[in-house]
């Protein structure tokens, strides 16, 4: 019998960069991931859209599963023409963990599957503070901290705007940690994700200034006019917007005062490659009973 398993996307809502410093981030899972089909096979046959299997083969290696195809994919893909930077690796390397230990027959609470993802997703990728892979194994709105348990947050949920072309992280990550000035910047940081619940407008727009502050003294390439565009059709509807994780591209998130600023925000992107990711708050990795969706 075919068991399938789900694990969330996510978008950082604040704290990017900072977050690798200690600082606490917020981030969101969002119901934009990636799924795994596992059926019995005498040895282990593993595909994925990209023919990539880096990250889950080495869950999978960690595991000691050579057995079973596993057939991974996308869960609820968004309407982009490339991958819009919501964590696609972490949300493979959380399934694959969380499939292959319900496979085994080995304890899933997403405190277990998160250590053994973000080790093993770190392991490959080189480099992370592991907020990815938290969002996708604990789902919803989460404060996190790097090293600690992710706490869940009552905060205003973000409106998530794919900005028509795909960045880099890796990079970006390299310049930021070669800045050697950088305390201010993760103590506003912290100060502004803590903030989030009481003002979410104003606090997001502070924490665009702050991060295009940043990319400013450390040469980051973080602004894009398809970036700027989102920041100033959300400000001039009353809203606020940002570039979600490293900038560059990717998404961003925004917050808008009510249904019509929503609205009047939505039609100032259209006829751009832009556009709004019809995306919910998502719970964290799972497997899916089956005839669910």
């Amino acid at each position: 019998m075919t068991r399938r398993f789900v694990a969330p996307g996510k978008v950082v809502v604040l704290g990017e960069y900072a977050v690798l410093d200690g600082a606490p981030a917020l981030v969101a899972a969002v119901d934009m991931g990636v799924s795994v089909d596992v059926s019995p096979s005498k040895r282990r046959v593993v595909t994925t859209p990209t023919g990539d299997s880096s990250f889950v083969d080495a869950c999978l290696d960690d595991l000691g599963i050579a057995s079973g195809a596993w057939a991974f994919g996308t869960y609820n893909a968004p309407p982009t023409k490339t991958k819009p930077g919501l964590g696609g690796s972490a949300a493979a390397a959380t399934v694959a963990t969380f499939a292959g230990r319900a496979w085994l027959g080995l304890p899933t609470d997403p405190a277990t599957v998160c250590e053994q993802a973000t080790r093993l997703h770190h392991r490959v990728q080189g480099s992370g503070s592991g907020v990815d892979v938290a969002a996708s194994s604990f789902g919803g709105m989460l404060r996190f901290v790097r090293g600690q348990t992710p706490t869940p947050v009552d905060a205003p949920p973000v409106v998530v705007v794919w900005s028509g072309n795909s960045a880099k992280t890796g990079p970006r990550v390299h310049q930021y940690n070669a800045w050697s000035d950088r305390t201010d910047f993760v103590r506003r940081s912290a100060e502004l994700t803590d903030a989030y619940a009481s003002d979410p407008i104003g606090t997001l727009r502070s924490a665009a200034d702050l991060l295009e502050s940043m990319a400013e003294q450390t040469g980051i390439a973080y602004r894009t006019p398809a970036l700027d565009h989102i920041r100033k059709a959300a400000e001039a509807v009353g809203g606020a917007a940002k570039p979600s994780g490293a900038g560059g591209g990717d998404c961003a998130v925004a917050v808008l005062p009510d249904a019509d600023a929503l609205n009047a925000f939505r039609d100032a992107l259209t006829g751009a490659d832009m556009c709004i990711l019809a995306t919910q708050l998502a719970p964290g990795v799972r497997e899916v009973p089956p005839g669910a969706q």
